[in-house]
């Protein structure tokens, strides 16, 4: 009875406010303090949550605070940012006010001042990412560089089209959860492990089609961990060949973790025995997902934005150069990725795996846990079958759109218009067409679920190539090219690792897309003063902008595998060093061999 008289008196003082409050805000206070009211846990902030609302709006007047008023408005300042936003402004006038390239060259020098401006804010993350990507938008026209028509026209061509066409991809295999199947299953191909599943499939009568996990394939019994990293970061690097490395970064670390909770943390883990062999093999777990995503996306243009940006600046000065297509990019990217990923496992093995590790994850990881996880996906559905067949009808009419100079492929059909973009697209359309099979007329995917589509990416995809037609337009190139003469003469062999040490460490402070969009102009036009082919630095710059292993502002897989908690930035460091100086020897051996040939590189401009 006596809630029941405390609740009756709590209706009876929000029915007086109601006199001076409007009425849908005295309803609101009414469900609010009832609640609080009945809930024992909230019985000791009741009195001050009633003075909560009788607090006006404005705080009254008070001069004794002007000083705490003070401090609070520097604070202000500096926690929403107003020093980093103000500061690519006052860069911006510094340099087009004190810097002075010469007569008639007024539009380089407004250009340098407005690529400072874009790249103080992406750095300092002054504004969100994709609000600083736009700023070309607007600076270029204002600033004389180039008209906003040919500014905008940079934001979408078929480059832009084709990693817009992949994120939507993503998100149908994210929504369908097809990444977590094909990370847990795969097909048994030992006779014996088939006559069980067989015999289970009887049991159930489910009618799904035989499977078993990989990691259950790759762990064996007892444990084999060099195995167990090896499905999973092999899974990874899979798909993030074909969808961008921050989506399937932010898809895959859920499943390795999902693994890594059944080992014991925090106290329960510091009692146990074998709690170092444990959190060692977690480090590499999360290490495994974290960089084999990277490493993944370096070999296929979807893989990645810097390739994007690559393919995008290396057509806006080089036009009549021969192209650079998805095909031509793979057939370079995945021997150099192939070459990572042993280096990242070899590495993985040797620092985070010994002879006691099997034993100790043996005791919390084993073939019954792991094929639970598979019987909770249950069949393949209908719609999981479809947006397996677009992928992978997609990665055909990729692969197959330029083929060679003796065999053209299917583009030829199309006198050359057709572009990967093209196919990307029409893929994608059909996913919004075919229904899912589950009735009532829904397709397999709406743009209700294309609300997580990553804007920012395509946004700061379109800044780079504006940025790269800015330099072109305003004569900034130029500039740089008699900057750069002193370097002619030099072999070509020494500069491209020079080039990809270069990008590597600028990678570490920014984002591997604002690392290359910085570098590459630069380095095409240092191609064109020394005399050697631009690819032959742009690649470098390129796939050392890719590098970004050591810190975890370096890229956004990064920060995803830090934010688990289970890795260290001084565990990034001395597993990232080694596969860093790999990637630089390897690009060093493979650019003027295999490069030469894929690229065209003999061949002079």
């Amino acid at each position: 009875a006596a809630p029941i008289r405390k609740t009756s008196q709590t209706f009876l003082d929000i029915k007086r406010r109601q006199a001076t409050e409007p009425t849908e805000n005295a309803k609101v206070h009414l469900h609010r303090a009832i609640g609080r009211r009945m809930d024992p846990r909230c019985s000791q902030q009741w009195e001050s949550s009633m003075e909560d609302v009788s607090t006006p709006l404005l705080p009254l007047h008070d001069d004794g605070r002007a000083d705490g008023r003070s401090c609070s408005a520097l604070s202000s300042l500096l926690a929403n940012k107003y020093l980093a936003i103000a500061a690519g402004p006052l860069a911006s006038a510094l340099i087009c006010a004190f810097v002075d390239f010469g007569h008639g060259r007024g539009a380089a020098r407004n250009m340098l001042g407005a690529l400072a401006w874009v790249f103080i804010w992406w750095l300092t993350d002054a504004v969100p990412l994709g609000v600083a990507s736009m700023a070309p938008l607007f600076l270029f026209p204002a600033f004389g560089i180039s008209s906003s028509d040919a500014v905008a026209k940079a934001y979408m061509d078929d480059v832009i089209s084709l990693v817009l066409g992949s994120f939507i991809l993503a998100l149908a295999i994210e929504h369908y959860n097809i990444h977590r199947r094909l990370a847990l299953n795969v097909r048994t191909l030992d006779r014996s492990s088939n006559e069980r599943l067989l015999e289970e499939k009887r049991t159930n009568n489910k009618g799904c089609i035989t499977r078993m996990q990989i990691t259950s394939l790759f762990c064996g019994d007892p444990v084999r961990p060099p195995l167990l990293l090896l499905g999973i970061c092999g899974t990874t690097m899979f798909i993030s060949m074909w969808i961008h490395n921050t989506p399937c970064t932010v898809m895959m670390m859920p499943v390795a973790t999902g693994i890594l909770q059944r080992f014991p943390r925090g106290q329960a883990a510091s009692s146990s025995a074998d709690a170092h062999e444990v959190r060692r093999f977690s480090k590499a777990v999360v290490l495994g997902v974290m960089y084999a995503s990277t490493i993944g996306g370096m070999s296929t243009l979807t893989g990645t934005g810097a390739n994007i940006i690559l393919v995008g600046m290396w057509s806006t000065y080089f036009p009549e150069q021969r192209p650079i297509t998805f095909s031509s990019w793979m057939s370079f990217g995945f021997p150099v990725a192939l070459v990572l990923f042993a280096a990242l496992w070899v590495t993985l093995c040797l620092m985070y795996c010994s002879s006691n590790t099997g034993r100790a994850l043996s005791a919390y990881l084993d073939r019954t846990h792991l094929r639970r996880e598979l019987s909770l996906l249950g069949p393949m559905a209908f719609a999981e079958k479809m947006v397996l067949a677009i992928f992978g009808g997609l990665i055909v009419l990729w692969m197959t759109r330029s083929l060679t100079n003796d065999i053209p492929g299917w583009g030829v059909l199309f006198h050359g218009k057709v572009g990967d973009g093209t196919v990307t697209i029409m893929m994608t359309t059909l996913l919004f067409i075919i229904p899912n099979g589950k009735g009532g007329g829904e397709k397999l995917m709406d743009w209700g679920k294309c609300r997580k589509l990553q804007w920012n990416i395509i946004l700061l995809l379109g800044a780079g190539f504006a940025i790269a037609e800015g330099f072109k337009a305003s004569g900034l190139t130029d500039i740089l090219s008699e900057g750069l003469g002193f370097l002619r003469g030099a072999p070509p062999l020494v500069i491209a690792p020079v080039a990809c040490v270069f990008s590597a460490a600028i990678t570490e402070f920014t984002s591997d897309d604002a690392a290359t969009t910085l570098v590459l102009p630069l380095l095409a036009e240092l191609g064109k003063t020394i005399g050697v082919h631009p690819l032959l630095l742009m690649v470098p710059g390129t796939v050392g902008a890719q590098l970004s292993y050591l810190l975890p502002t370096a890229s956004p897989p990064n920060v995803v595998g830090f934010g688990t908690g289970y890795i260290t930035i001084k565990d990034m460091v001395l597993t990232g060093i080694p596969i860093k100086v790999v990637g630089v020897a390897t690009l060093a051996v493979l650019l003027p061999t295999l490069g030469s040939v894929v690229f065209g590189m003999d061949q002079k401009l």
